[in-house]
C-alpha cells in the first residue's frame, strides 16, 4: 500500500503543478494523470480491478437512485461523479442556446436602459446582475457577456470599464456560492454530500447575501473616484436598443422558458426526487428539440474541455481516496485542531479560501470532500457544517487573485483586449481587501449560526 500511495501522491502534485503552470491544456494534464492512476496506483501499486471499478464508478448510473430519489440521499464521493458531469454538461447546452439568441446582451442593455444610461446605477445594478445570474448559470458565461456590454457601454458613456468589470467578477464569485449549481465546487459538494438546492440556499445563500450588502457598499466606496469625472452630457438617444440584441424572437421566449423551467426543477428537486442529473440531462434535450436547425451550433460550443478535465480529476483524486492519504489529510487537521471544533471549521475554511487564490478550486474541493466527511465522522462535527466552511472557502477564496477563478481569467481578458490590461498589482490591490472582508463574515457567520458545534 505504501508504494500505491507514494503513487497517487506524485501523480497528484505533479498535476496540480501541470495545471498551475499552465504548459499544457489543463484537461490533457488530467486525463493523462487519470491514466496514470489507474496504470500505477490500481494496476501496479494495489493490484485492484476493483478500486478501479469503483473509481471509475460507471454502474452508479444505470441505478434507479442515480435518476430519482425520493429522499435523495447521499451518494458515495468515490471516483467519478457522474451526476456532477451530466449536469455541467446540461447546463452548458441551455447555457449556449440562451446565448445564441442574445438574451444576455438583451438583459444588460435592458437594466442599462432602465436606469436612463446613469454610470453609478449601472455599476450597482450590473453588480447586482452578476450575483444573480451567477446563481443559476456558470460564472464564466455571465462574465464573459456582461464584461463584454461593460466595455461597449463604456465606449458609449465614456468611462473606463476597468472597475466595473472588477466588480462583476468578485459578485460573480459571490453570487455562485449562494446555490448548488452557482459554482462547480458547489455542484461537486451537493451531488456527493447528497445537499439539495434548498440546503445551500438556506445556509451559503444567505451567508451570500448578508456579504453582498457589504461587498456593494465597499466596492461602490472603493471605485466611486473612478466614476467622478464621467462625462454626464451623452446624448443617448442614439443608442441601440435592448431589442436588437435578440437575433431569433421565438428562440429567445422558449430560451427564457427553459431556463425558468430549470430553476423550477432545481428549487423543487428534493421534493420532486428529481435529481440534478436528470434536471441536468432534460433540460439539455429540451434545448436541442426547441431549436432542431442550430442543434450543432450549439453542440459545437459547448465547453467539452472542461467536462473532460472533471471527469481526469475524479480519477486522481479517487487514487488519493483508495489509498487512504485522504483520511491521513483528515486526521492531520483532527490532530492540529486539538478537538477545538472553531479552530477546525476556521482551517477548513481559510485554507480553502488562500489555496484557491493561487490554484484551481474544483480539484481543491473534490479532494477535500472525502477529508470534511473522514473528519465529520472522527469528530462528530456536522458534516454539514463543515461542507458550508469549505463552499465560501473555495467559492470566495478565488476572488483574490487574477488567476483564482476562471471568471477572473475571462473578465480580466476582456478588459485587456478593450484596451485595459489588468497587472496582479492593480487586481489584488483592488479585490484582496475585499475577499478578506467577505471571508470573514463568512467565518463570522458559520460560527454564530453553527456555533453548537
Amino acid at each position: 500500500m505504501l508504494v500505491a500511495q507514494i503513487l497517487a501522491v506524485t501523480i497528484f502534485v505533479a498535476m496540480f503543478v501541470l495545471i498551475i503552470t499552465e504548459k499544457f491544456e489543463r484537461q490533457i494534464v488530467t486525463l493523462v494523470s487519470a491514466l496514470l492512476t489507474l496504470i500505477l496506483v490500481f494496476g501496479l501499486g494495489m493490484r485492484s480491478l476493483d478500486a478501479a471499478l469503483k473509481t471509475l464508478n460507471v454502474s452508479s448510473i444505470f441505478t434507479a437512485e442515480f435518476w430519482y430519489s425520493a429522499g435523495e440521499s447521499s451518494e458515495s464521493s468515490s471516483g467519478i461523479n457522474w451526476a456532477t458531469i451530466i449536469f455541467i454538461t446540461g447546463m452548458m447546452i441551455m447555457v449556449e442556446g440562451m446565448a445564441r439568441v442574445g438574451f444576455f446582451r438583451w438583459l444588460c442593455m435592458r437594466l442599462a436602459k432602465a436606469v436612463h444610461y446613469k454610470v453609478i446605477p449601472i455599476f450597482i445594478v450590473f453588480m447586482l446582475m452578476s450575483s444573480v445570474l451567477a446563481m443559476f448559470i456558470d460564472s464564466i458565461t455571465v462574465i464573459l457577456f456582461l464584461a463584454a456590454v461593460t466595455v461597449e457601454l463604456s465606449q458609449l458613456l465614456r468611462f473606463n470599464p476597468l472597475p466595473m468589470i472588477l466588480s462583476e467578477i468578485f459578485c460573480a464569485n459571490l453570487g455562485g456560492s449562494a446555490t448548488m449549481c452557482g459554482d462547480p465546487p458547489n455542484i461537486i459538494i451537493g451531488t456527493s454530500l447528497g445537499f439539495t438546492f434548498g440546503d445551500f440556499i438556506t445556509n451559503t445563500g444567505v451567508m451570500a447575501g448578508i456579504a453582498l450588502i457589504f461587498t456593494v457598499i465597499f466596492l461602490f466606496f472603493a471605485f466611486r473616484k473612478d466614476f467622478a469625472t464621467v462625462d454626464k452630457n451623452v446624448d443617448t438617444s442614439t443608442f441601440p436598443t435592448p431589442e436588437s440584441a435578440i437575433t431569433d424572437k421565438t428562440g429567445f421566449a422558449i430560451s427564457s422558458a427553459i431556463f425558468a423551467l430549470a430553476v423550477v426543477l432545481l428549487v423543487t428537486h428534493a421534493m420532486t426526487g428529481l435529481t440534478v442529473a436528470t434536471i441536468g440531462l432534460g433540460i439539455a434535450f429540451l434545448t436541442l428539440i426547441s431549436s432542431p436547425r442550430h442543434i450543432g451550433e450549439v453542440l459545437k460550443r459547448v465547453d467539452y474541455k472542461t467536462v473532460l478535465f472533471f471527469i481526469g480529476l475524479f480519477v486522481v483524486v479517487g487514487g488519493l481516496e483508495e489509498t487512504g492519504i485522504l483520511a491521513l489529510i483528515a486526521k492531520g487537521i483532527s490532530i492540529i485542531s486539538a478537538g477545538n471544533m472553531y479552530l477546525m471549521v476556521g482551517i477548513i475554511i481559510w485554507v480553502s479560501a488562500f489555496a484557491s487564490a493561487f490554484i484551481d478550486n474544483i480539484p481543491f474541493a473534490a479532494t477535500m470532500i472525502p477529508v470534511i466527511q473522514a473528519l465529520s465522522q472522527t469528530t462528530g462535527v456536522a458534516l454539514p457544517t463543515l461542507a458550508w466552511a469549505l463552499s465560501a472557502g473555495t467559492d470566495i477564496g478565488g476572488s483574490a487573485t487574477p488567476i483564482g477563478a476562471s471568471a477572473n481569467v475571462v473578465g480580466t481578458s476582456v478588459a485587456a483586449k478593450a484596451g485595459y490590461p489588468v497587472s496582479w498589482g492593480t487586481y489584488c490591490k483592488r479585490l484582496a481587501p475585499a475577499t478578506i472582508l467577505v471571508m470573514v463574515i463568512c467565518t463570522a457567520y458559520i460560527f454564530i449560526r453553527y456555533g453548537n458545534l
